[in-house]
């Protein structure tokens, strides 16, 4: 069976960092894309970050490019985002979800999701 657990996630003040973990089971991340998806409130999802172990590729959203850290240990079948210099407007639901290599960055298309972890950027 194939699961997503994240973790890392709660209350961090503006410029403040976090750092996210997407622990996977019942397949291994190295064979397909993994992303990371936000949802703030009222608004529509948005991937902020993708990785594809198996050739090293990396993608980011021109919203955090720069400031976040997408990261892989295949050893322990966990993807990581490092969140730097958050803002108010990171703020919301955190998932990881996954995919075959050539959906990365398009979540609409992702077959499994975790069940997220709140992220709260105070002004």
């Amino acid at each position: 069976e194939v699961q997503l657990v994240e973790s890392g996630g709660g209350l961090v003040q503006a410029g403040g960092s976090l750092r996210l973990s997407c622990a996977a089971s019942g397949f291994t991340i190295d064979d397909y894309a993994i992303g990371w998806v936000r949802q703030a409130p009222g608004k529509e999802r948005e991937e902020v970050s993708c990785i594809i172990s198996s050739d090293g590729s990396i993608y980011y959203s021109d919203s955090v490019r720069g400031r976040f850290t997408i990261s892989s240990d295949n050893a322990k079948n966990t993807v990581y985002l490092q969140m730097n210099s958050l803002k108010p407007e990171d703020t919301g639901v955190y998932y990881c979800a996954t995919g075959r290599p050539e959906t990365c960055m398009v979540y609409t298309l992702y077959d499994y999701w975790g069940q997220g972890t709140q992220v709260t950027v105070s002004s």
